[in-house]
């Protein structure tokens, strides 16, 4: 009898230091843009200590930020604040008639 392995990470968030779903890549995304601010401002000209303490302070916050959405909204809450924007605030109909009378182009799917 062969014995199986099972996995018991199926149907769970990608999850990475508490970080949950979306939110690595959002870190990551920032990441590169602080990594590319750096290098920016040090072909500007800016002395070295300068660069560091700005991009310290801005990644300190990106770090911040980006756990507090995480443990806020989850997996799937930040996407669902922004979907909600797009919904109606009320619907208005003139008539009963959509609710009381049967639509006969979809009679051949029942």
């Amino acid at each position: 009898m062969a014995i199986y392995q099972i996995n018991k990470g199926i149907n769970k968030p990608i999850e990475f230091k508490g970080l949950k779903a979306q939110y690595i890549g959002y870190l990551a995304a920032g990441l590169v843009a602080l990594l590319i601010l750096f290098a920016v401002a040090y072909i500007a000209g800016l002395p070295v200590y300068v660069c560091l303490l700005v991009i310290g302070i801005l990644g300190g916050t990106l770090f911040m930020q980006v756990y507090r959405l995480s443990n806020t909204y989850g997996q799937y809450g930040l996407m669902k604040k922004g979907a909600k924007r797009f919904l109606p605030g009320y619907l208005k109909f003139n008539s009963r008639k959509i609710f009381t009378q049967k639509d006969r182009s979809y009679a051949r799917f029942q």
